[in-house]
């Protein structure tokens, strides 16, 4: 089970990110059920991560504009187990998908200092 609160009208988790080196950050995601993949996460990030480039990709932003975004491998602690991901650049705060969320439970609690429960669907 993953558990975070809603901050600012944001439901934020924590979440253990590895790269190829063995390079490891814990990060504060926002659960974003309109972002289709896994895990966004600012250059910064990336570059202290050393994370191994994969592709290069087209995203289609909520206003409905596209963009290309540069797609990186990674490993995340996800529940308490490793899970090999895929990792978007974006210069804005991390986000947490739905590809990330898949089998899993979303509870909400939609207040500020709410309770966010991610609980493994059986």
């Amino acid at each position: 089970m993953i558990e975070g609160e809603v901050v600012d009208r944001e439901a934020r988790v924590r979440l253990t990110v590895q790269g190829a080196r063995g390079q490891a950050s814990e990060i504060e995601a926002v659960v974003d059920t309109g972002f289709t993949e896994f895990l966004t996460l600012p250059p910064s990030s990336i570059a202290a991560l050393s994370l191994a480039w994969r592709s290069r990709d087209r995203a289609i932003l909520a206003d409905g504009s596209e963009c290309f975004v540069d797609v990186y491998e990674a490993e995340a602690i996800w529940d308490g187990k490793k899970q090999r991901i895929l990792v978007a650049e974006a210069d804005a705060d991390p986000l947490v998908g739905m590809a990330l969320l898949s089998s899993y439970e979303l509870k909400i609690e939609v207040r500020e200092r709410g309770k966010v429960v991610i609980k493994r669907l059986s």
